[in-house]
């Protein structure tokens, strides 16, 4: 068998805790794009977690070593040592509903939910309108369309990009990516 690498570690940690007090997570972020065709070096772990169950993720966080550096009520950002936990929290109708949809598929890390392909289509949106310096996010979203744009719900993708009023974005994203 071969060696667990430190991420796959703290994943297999922190996905246990969060079963052991039945929280739903699926994981997000730089990791959840592999298991979508698309692969990114990345060196923290995103999950969308279940709102509900913040507070007990967070006491469970604390046992686990991890220390708070924010939270809000759509957002908590964990370290320990050298590992990063973000988590955000799954409490709009739109979030709960790509939770509820997360499908378990066959990662580097051995089985976990993950978010679809539009889902995470649309966290990448939000998190570039919310701070237009994060070019990485745009690269993921253009290499996200190009690798699965077969597959894609398209018409669910333009809703997202709809909400944010980045409409011609996508357009500009879907033409590039042909």
């Amino acid at each position: 068998m071969p060696p667990v690498s430190r991420l796959g570690r703290q994943i297999a940690e922190v996905t246990s805790a969060l079963a052991a007090i039945d929280a739903p997570f699926a994981l997000i972020g730089g990791l959840a794009l592999a298991a979508h065709k698309v692969v990114r070096a990345t060196q923290d772990v995103d999950l969308l977690v279940d709102a509900d169950k913040a507070d007990a993720i967070e006491t469970r966080l604390l046992s686990l070593g991890y220390r708070c550096l924010h939270r809000s009520e759509d957002a908590g950002n964990y370290v320990r040592g050298h590992e990063r936990l973000d988590l955000l929290y799954s409490r709009r109708p739109i979030a709960r509903l790509l939770l509820s949809e997360a499908n378990t598929l066959d990662t580097a890390f051995g089985s976990l939910r993950v978010i679809g392909a539009e889902g995470l289509i649309g966290f990448k949106l939000q998190a570039l309108v919310n701070d237009p310096s994060r070019t990485q996010d745009l690269e993921d979203i253009r290499a996200l369309l190009r690798a699965n744009r077969a597959s894609l719900d398209l018409e669910r993708v333009r809703e997202y990009f709809r909400i944010f009023d980045r409409e011609p974005l996508l357009d500009e994203l879907l033409q590039d990516s042909r």
